[in-house]
């Protein structure tokens, strides 16, 4: 009894210092110019059976699982942190790398891997499927906090966020080529479609009914919504799952939903998701570097044929599928070659890679070495030079579009009320009237003023100029009557523009 309680104390430990190396290694990740994702699986390979051997750890079943838990809180937390008014008019183009361009991604890469290696047709085309889509975890990681021209980004997260199904799909469907007789390729294609089709109505579904029950339901702490919010994600994944439908497109069409509703306790929310994916993350890689064997990956023979098939994947199938798939699009040569050169590879493929090992698929631990090596190779030559190739190309914005003033209320408990930001324009109508002279609704207080930096006490004298920042505490039925107040234009201004709009008609 107590071998084994110092047996569990020790794997706690364990656990904690794996922890705080992970975080540690976040901080050095910039500066290396590595991605984190590479730091954490290394982190994992170190500690595993080939390394210092403080965990064995080979149960395909455990890690897939892991994967699939860890990919739900990333899409989650990306589709929240994604504006549907930056998505919107990419969202074509997005689709149209999400299918076309993976399927001419997995194409080319099939006929390189029959090429490379010893292996089948179907078996070169399930490699091309597993590795045909880019990782939602890998690009929202890499895109964070750089100032990426806003038109790419957005349809760099809208792809990532929607190209799952079609990876899976291409994946489950050679599998099934490849284990079961008389498998009919027409009610696979149907089954594709479904897949799509239900997956963004109950993506859409949930979304609503999440953001009405997070502004409905009055909770005893702020602290319980974000929990509450995350369970949606997995409602959506699993009601996804029981009708055949994809999941992963579900949880991301929620996310996006919930991230672009009016929220109560949206900076706690969105905060709190922000650490549990950062935690994901951490989680999911180190369990996939503990998953992979560096003596059985790390051989010549395993390195150069992920070597070819990555610089194929990276100069020739992922730069051909964009430029087809984006053409009669408007995006210039440099913002394909940038596109092609951000598809990075993360732990989507990985995940993926398990599912030949547990189908019992010939050659299945071949393709999740060299799988793993391909994405190994993707990560650290495109993810340590995406934010280079952007500014060399002049597609970098001149700012960061992320909010320079946000204010973290810790509980509010059951008061009903929220703390509202907003940016003051020249043209709404509050410029240059005191505070005594608002018109106020009942029950909203505006508590502080960021102007030029500085803090401002607000007090009945105090005017309202252009770019303030202002924080006022409102009721929630008082948020629609105050939102509609500091969003009025000047009258002239609104004329204006009519007229203008008139004129070039």
């Amino acid at each position: 009894m107590i071998q084994e309680i110092l047996e569990s104390n020790q794997f706690i430990m364990l656990v904690a210092l794996l922890l705080i190396a992970s975080v540690v290694v976040t901080k050095f990740s910039s500066r290396l110019g590595v991605p984190s994702l590479v730091l954490f699986i290394a982190v994992g390979m170190i500690v595993g059976s080939d390394g210092l051997g403080f965990i064995y750890f080979d149960n395909a079943e455990i890690a897939q699982l892991v994967g699939v838990i860890a990919l739900i809180v990333i899409l989650f937390e990306g589709g929240m942190q994604t504006k549907w008014r930056d998505i919107r008019p990419v969202i074509a183009p997005s689709i149209s790398l999400a299918t076309v361009g993976v399927i001419l991604t997995t194409s080319i890469v099939a006929v390189a891997a029959k090429w490379i290696l010893p292996i089948t047709w179907l078996e070169a085309f399930l490699v091309g499927a597993i590795i045909g889509s880019t990782d939602a975890a890998a690009v929202f990681a890499a895109l964070k906090g750089k100032n990426i021209r806003g038109k790419l980004e957005a349809t760099l997260e809208a792809e990532s966020g929607t190209n799952d199904p079609m990876a899976v799909f291409l994946t489950i469907m050679f599998i099934q080529l490849l284990t079961l007789d008389g498998v009919n390729l027409w009610s696979l294609v149907g089954s594709f479609f479904w897949q799509m089709g239900a997956g963004l109505v109950v993506g859409l579904a949930v979304g609503y009914i999440a953001s009405f029950s997070l502004n409905r339901i009055n909770l005893d702490s702020s602290g319980l919504y974000p929990l509450f919010a995350l369970s949606f994600a997995f409602l959506a994944y699993s009601a996804s799952s029981l009708i055949q439908a994809s999941g992963l497109l579900a949880v991301y069409v929620a996310a996006v939903w919930v991230g672009n509703a009016e929220l109560a306790y949206r900076y706690s929310i969105l905060r709190f998701h922000e650490g549990f994916g950062w935690m994901a993350q951490i989680l999911m890689f180190i369990i996939l570097g503990l998953f992979v064997f560096p003596t059985e990956v790390f051989q010549p023979g395993v390195m150069i044929n992920g070597l070819l098939i990555a610089l194929v994947l990276i100069l020739i199938a992922r730069p051909v599928a964009t430029f087809l798939s984006l053409a009669g699009f408007s995006y210039t040569a440099k913002e394909k070659i940038f596109l092609s050169w951000a598809g990075l590879r993360g732990a989507v493929p990985i995940v993926l890679a398990i599912f030949p090992m547990l189908a019992g698929v010939e050659n299945s631990q071949v393709i999740f070495n060299v799988v793993f090596f391909t994405v190994l190779m993707s990560a650290l030559v495109q993810g340590s030079s995406i934010t280079w190739v952007a500014e060399r190309f002049k597609l970098v914005s001149d700012k960061l579009t992320n909010p320079i003033h946000s204010l973290e209320l810790i509980s509010i408990g059951k008061a009903n009320v929220e703390m509202m930001e907003f940016e003051v324009a020249d043209q709404n109508q509050i410029v240059g009237k005191k505070l005594e002279d608002m018109e106020l609704p009942d029950r909203a207080l505006i508590n502080a003023i960021i102007r030029d930096g500085d803090v401002i006490t607000p007090f009945g004298q105090t005017k309202i100029q252009s770019g303030d920042t202002l924080y006022i505490l409102v009721s929630r039925k008082n948020k629609r009557e105050l939102k509609k107040l500091l969003e009025a234009v000047h009258t002239n201004q609104m004329e204006s523009e009519a007229g203008l709009s008139d004129t070039n008609a």
